[in-house]
């Protein structure tokens, strides 16, 4: 399950007019910029832990632009695991063997590789993904886009200070329904792209004049980033 290329291709953004990951062609000369630097991080757990309750990396898939698989394994634990969450995951301790799984901190590089230098699209990246606390990378805040925190996200849904569930995003922006049997971080990292991609313009606009166009996640996870 495991596929790794270090050499995203490089493509043109351009202004979408669908819900899905197809692009407008009429839009391209007006806004397009170059994405290659472009990937989305989404991660699955297991629970360590008292109860089961700490998260412990079981999956990571990074796609580029096209949402293409860049890099989707299962990672072996480095703590005994208390709750593999397989009716929610699908993961078992078969899929954390030794056989069918990478070593953490081979995936750990793996990761750090893919990532550096690159803006990375996803959900929730401080907290589900959570660099630092899962994954023990740090990012640049200004070289992420979190749906999660995107503001005129949770404006078009009438509650700006509200935190949404992807599912939720996805039903009201994107009118697309997804985790309806096992969560699939491969699934979450492309329903993150397609959420970014439908408002990539501004986003990048907004950026670009130095106005962060997102809440800002708790300050208890600051350090999940540099």
């Amino acid at each position: 399950m495991y596929h790794l290329n270090n050499t995203p291709r490089p493509l043109s953004l351009r202004c979408p007019t669908t819900r899905t990951r197809k692009f407008s062609a009429a839009s391209q000369s007006s806004c397009s910029v170059s994405v290659s630097r472009f990937v989305t991080l989404s991660t699955l757990c297991v629970g360590t832990g008292t109860g089961g309750s700490t998260n412990m990396l079981a999956r990571v898939t990074i796609t580029d632009f096209q949402g293409q698989t860049l890099m989707d394994t299962y990672v072996l634990p480095t703590m005994p695991v208390v709750d593999y969450r397989t009716a929610s995951t699908g993961i078992d301790a078969n899929a954390l063997s030794a056989n069918s799984a990478c070593n953490f901190s081979k995936a750990q590089r793996y990761v750090a590789e893919l990532i550096r230098g690159r803006i990375v699209i996803g959900y929730c990246l401080w907290s589900y993904v959570s660099f630092y606390l899962v994954l023990g990378i740090t990012h640049p805040a200004a070289m992420t886009r979190d749906v999660a925190l995107f503001m005129p996200f949770r404006a078009a849904i009438g509650k700006p200070k509200q935190m949404f569930g992807l599912p939720t995003l996805m039903h009201h922006l994107m009118r697309r329904q997804i985790q309806m049997g096992r969560l699939d971080s491969l699934e979450n990292g492309r329903a993150a792209l397609d959420l970014y991609r439908s408002h990539s313009v501004c986003w990048e606009a907004a950026m670009l004049a130095g106005q962060w166009p997102c809440a800002l996640p708790p300050s208890t996870f600051s350090r999940c980033y540099l």
